[in-house]
């Protein structure tokens, strides 16, 4: 079985490393036997049609241009209308909601994948490690997740989407104490790190998802599982 897997605009939104998500789904798929397409698609390229999208973090600029290319390609939402999977990180996470706060106090209007919004906050910027316990219906059973956040907004979650999880330390969303959001196959944080890097578990269940198999052949996650013990996870 065979997987296309695609990150968005890495050089507009490749400001916290996203990128390597995209390469941690890959290596997964890979050692237990896929056959992977990886692509990078940067600002003016046509995007393809594709198993699981990722997008990635980035600056006030680049993330309204992104929004704007992606308005005017189409593909994205067709794609995951029609049932890919896709992850969005931080920037990414506002970018397919349905609106989100910009520089200088504009509204941009966003993709509308999913029902959030992301508005400013007198608050300080939300920066700093976080540790977080899932807490979405849909994910069965996936570890508490730790990862890396860096964002002014804050992002209410409408009906319709649940939670990713809830922070047990750090900010996340900055609505009831929520991280990230889930809805069909849409799965979107505020964590880098690479988050799947970080949480190994969670970009097995992305790739369930896409490859449509209930489950995994294991992996051997001695490594990771020591840091995770190191950071008392």
């Amino acid at each position: 079985m065979s997987l296309k897997i695609c990150t968005l605009y890495p050089d507009l939104l490749g400001t916290y490393g996203d990128g390597g998500n995209a390469l941690i789904l890959d290596r997964r798929a890979t050692w237990r036997g896929y056959e992977v397409e990886r692509l990078a698609v940067r600002a003016g390229e046509p995007v393809p049609v594709a198993d699981l999208y990722c997008i990635g973090g980035g600056e006030d600029g680049p993330q309204v241009r992104a929004t704007a290319l992606l308005k005017e390609s189409g593909t994205l939402d067709g794609a995951v209308r029609d049932g890919a999977v896709l992850l969005a990180v931080c920037a990414g996470f506002q970018i397919i909601g349905r609106r989100f706060a910009a520089a200088e106090g504009r509204d941009v209007e966003g993709l509308g994948l999913l029902d959030v919004e992301t508005v400013r906050s007198d608050e300080p910027r939300a920066v700093g490690e976080v540790t977080a316990t899932l807490t979405a219906s849909s994910l069965g059973h996936v570890p508490a997740l730790s990862g890396f956040e860096n964002h002014g907004g804050r992002t209410r979650l409408g009906a319709g989407v649940e939670p990713l999880a809830f922070v047990t330390k750090g900010v996340g969303n900055g609505f009831g104490g929520t991280e990230g959001a889930v809805a069909g196959r849409i799965l979107a944080t505020y964590l880098h790190g690479p988050v799947l890097a970080r949480n190994p578990a969670l970009a097995d269940l992305l790739l369930t998802w896409a490859l449509h198999v209930p489950e995994l052949e294991p992996l051997d996650d001695a490594l990771h599982d020591a840091l995770r013990t190191e950071r008392g996870l």
